[in-house]
């Protein structure tokens, strides 16, 4: 059955007015248009809904039964269209998340609690998981969305840069290096390298930089979290190249950190499923993210 939403409204029209073309003029149609609907409704139903002669309509008795039941349908249909509607204004729901590690602890943060404060019905739900996690979140629908680094092959992604970061060089104090205002990448060949594993999306960008500059290091150690990377540093087992973002807003008290050139950026994106649109809610979260990365990037000059 094919029954429309427009054929049901002219219907009700009709059974109230009695009048094909008083019917038309109140729903903004012509009154051959009106009895078309009426016709193809008839059909679809397999009934007879109205007895039309030249100078009246009447309902039959399936019509009466059927106008009866349907002003209430057609008025719930037209409150939840309502509801629905609102939750874009409203901003009350649920929105989940997925990001990974550097991003979770350093920026969706101030997000989270921006969400909180201007919308308190919105609730942003983090999962925080590793980047190739993420993908996979965002591509199941486990999420709504995701905050990665560039995925590089995303055919089957939306993707929105929000924002765009260095590496720089971590070392300790008294290390040759740290004596420099500035680090070339070059300067790190013969270096011991303690760096973040493969399942981090700045691996990749951080073997591609080396491999760029011809740099030969020795991969000291893998590991999945930035802090860890400075317990090591401070332990004197190499050096590191993290992402700006990585580092934590207080510093790094004990080690140095030092730009590396020629500048090299990791690109932050929001991802989405492609050809499938964002809810309302999860619209004005998505926003609210990229306006805090985009502020971030103007306040340090990026």
């Amino acid at each position: 059955m094919n029954v429309t939403l427009r054929q049901l409204e002219v219907f009700r029209s009709v059974a109230l007015t009695r009048n094909f073309s008083r019917s038309g003029q109140l729903i903004g149609l012509t009154q051959p248009a009106v009895s078309r609907c009426i016709t193809e409704l008839e059909g679809q139903l397999g009934l007879k809904l109205l007895n039309r002669t030249t100078r009246e309509v009447e309902l039959t008795e399936a019509g009466r039964k059927l106008a009866a039941r349907l002003e209430r349908v057609l008025e719930e249909l037209d409150n939840t269209l309502l509801d629905v509607q609102g939750m874009a204004t409203e901003r009350r729901g649920r929105v989940r998340v997925a990001s990974s590690p550097t991003l979770s602890a350093n920026l969706m943060p101030e997000c989270i609690a921006l969400c909180r404060r201007q919308w308190p019905g919105l609730q942003l739900t983090l999962l925080d998981r590793i980047q190739h996690d993420v993908l996979d979140s965002v591509r199941s629908g486990e999420v709504d969305f995701g905050v990665v680094i560039d995925p590089g092959e995303r055919e089957d992604l939306h993707c929105e840069p929000i924002l765009s970061e260095p590496f720089c060089l971590v070392c300790p104090p008294g290390h040759a290096l740290a004596q420099q205002a500035q680090v070339h990448w070059r300067d790190l060949a013969g270096e011991s390298l303690v760096l973040l594993d493969h399942a981090s999306g700045s691996r990749r960008l951080i073997d591609r930089a080396l491999e760029a500059q011809g740099v030969v290091a020795e991969n000291a150690q893998d590991v999945g979290h930035p802090t860890t990377i400075f317990r090591m540093v401070e332990a004197g087992l190499g050096l590191s190249v993290v992402p700006d973002l990585a580092l934590p807003p207080e510093g790094l008290n004990g080690l140095a950190v030092r730009p590396l050139l020629p500048r090299v950026d990791r690109d932050i994106m929001l991802v989405h499923r492609r050809n499938r649109a964002l809810s309302p809610l999860a619209q004005a979260a998505w926003e609210l993210i990229r306006d805090v990365a985009r502020q971030r990037q103007a306040d340090t000059g990026g």
